[in-house]
């Protein structure tokens, strides 16, 4: 039987290479970008738009909330692991609350992305908890 290394986070660290000057500010702006789009996809099925964009950034949001909630679970993963599973993880609840919506003949769209938005933010709240719970934990403890 062949062992699997682990690596540390000290490990990983090394390894990786520094970002050069123009790729800093890259990040944060295309989460900016990704978060207005998003949430103009959201406004834009609730308020029940008739404008062309409605549907390219409305499945925008009903992806990227879910997998980025989702992502936020997952940090033991490689990035592109990571990325993968949060992204499948997204289509999965997507289609879980459509089936569920359908199973009980309540099917509409602001009820979908408001089911959606719900699921997300207690994934994400979930996570959120845990991680100062376990702040406070780590603090006590020395």
């Amino acid at each position: 039987m062949q062992a699997i290394r682990i690596k540390t986070a000290s490990s990983k660290g090394a390894e990786r290479a520094r970002p050069g000057p123009g790729r800093r500010g890259r990040s944060p702006l295309l989460a900016g970008a990704a978060t207005a789009v998003g949430g103009v996809g959201a406004i834009l099925a609730l308020t029940d738009s008739t404008s062309p964009l409605r549907g390219p950034f409305t499945l925008f949001f009903l992806l990227a909330a879910p997998a980025t909630a989702i992502a936020a679970a997952l940090r033991g993963l490689d990035p592109f692991g990571r990325l993968l599973a949060s992204v499948a993880g997204a289509v999965v609840l997507d289609m879980l609350v459509a089936q569920g919506m359908l199973a009980v003949h309540r099917w509409s769209v602001r009820g979908g992305v408001v089911a959606v938005t719900v699921l997300s933010s207690v994934v994400l709240l979930l996570v959120l908890a845990g991680r100062l719970r376990g702040r406070s934990a780590r603090r006590l403890g020395s």
